[in-house]
């Protein structure tokens, strides 16, 4: 794959060797493409020899790998890991090698960590912390995240993340703040709200004002998706509100909170770069820039996850953010 400051990509190679099939100098098109003769020339060869497919760019692994463990190595390595349930340390010395070599090895092969078995059998016995498919709907509103998040207040003048852990510093007993938040699973466009609880009024109340949002940004939600909390679960406020908008209701599986996985990002991400990113003087304070946060969250941040900024995947980024 070309690099973002590439001059040229597979496109760019095909207009260059266009020209260059128009009986133009090889040199001359290379000065209007801003590149070097040698790399035309190399193109331009590899076009002529393999077609429209040699200006794809070539993987740069290896054709051959001649110091690697010899594959009758590796499986004695993995038959005494099997045998034994032992670390690398162990199985090199038994073995006669580098500790590092058969740490490589186990990996290559996905073996699973100690940690993960049982002791005895072998077995795995802990669950893995992401789903074995990555999955994303393919419209905004096919699926919105639902979460809370407990945020600790900030003591008027500043808590122990602006003056330090002291006893005049204390926080203790002012409660916390219950931040609702939404994100949509295919744009990533959030929306958050912060409450003085997590109650079934509140919820339901939040999930009313956020499908209002998603919807002045052209978006219909279809299907909401919670953990098992009881006020997702049984809440008659929360529910009714889903059956007034013929909203679909989902709930994780149990134990397991990846599966809402990208919520839990979005919590995370709320944690640091907006609630704990600077030390503020006073709750109210922080409180106040959460609405400028999300308007960078949705409009401005590059979210790593679709390689681009929220908003611009909502109607092709013509969607109206208010």
């Amino acid at each position: 794959m070309s690099h973002a400051n590439a001059r040229l990509t597979p496109a760019g190679r095909l207009i260059m060797v266009q020209r260059i099939q128009s009986g133009r100098a090889v040199a001359h098109v290379a000065a209007e493409m801003g590149i070097s003769r040698t790399a035309a020339w190399r193109w331009w060869r590899r076009f002529r020899e393999h077609g429209s497919a040699g200006l794809v760019d070539r993987s740069s692994v290896a054709r051959s790998h001649p110091s690697r463990t010899k594959p009758c190595v590796e499986a004695r390595v993995r038959i005494m890991r099997h045998l034994t349930r032992r670390g690398p340390v162990f199985i090199a010395g038994r073995l006669g090698m580098h500790a590092s070599t058969v740490g490589r090895v186990l990996r290559r092969h996905r073996t699973p960590l100690l940690r993960e078995l049982d002791p005895v059998t072998g077995t795995v016995i802990r669950a893995t912390r992401r789903s074995a498919n990555r999955y994303e709907h393919d419209h905004p509103g096919s699926l919105i995240h639902v979460d809370v998040k407990k945020l600790g207040r900030i003591p008027d003048g500043g808590g122990w993340r602006a003056h330090g852990r002291s006893e005049e510093v204390r926080g203790r007993g002012i409660g916390y703040d219950y931040v609702h938040a939404a994100i949509d699973d295919h744009s990533r466009v959030a929306y958050a709200e912060i409450h003085a609880d997590e109650r079934a009024n509140t919820t339901a109340g939040f999930l009313e004002r956020a499908i209002g949002f998603y919807r002045s940004v052209g978006v219909r939600v279809e299907r909401v998706i919670t953990d098992n909390a009881t006020v997702y679960r049984r809440s008659h406020a929360f529910r009714a509100v889903l059956e007034a908008h013929d909203i679909t209701q989902k709930f994780i599986r149990p134990h397991c909170p990846w599966t809402n996985g990208k919520i839990e990002r979005l919590n995370r991400t709320l944690a640091t770069e907006w609630a704990y990113a600077r030390a503020f003087t006073s709750n109210a304070e922080r409180a106040a820039t959460l609405p400028s946060w999300l308007d960078h969250y949705n409009l401005d941040r590059h979210h790593l996850g679709i390689r681009g900024i929220p908003i611009d995947r909502i109607n092709n980024g013509r969607g109206q953010y208010s």
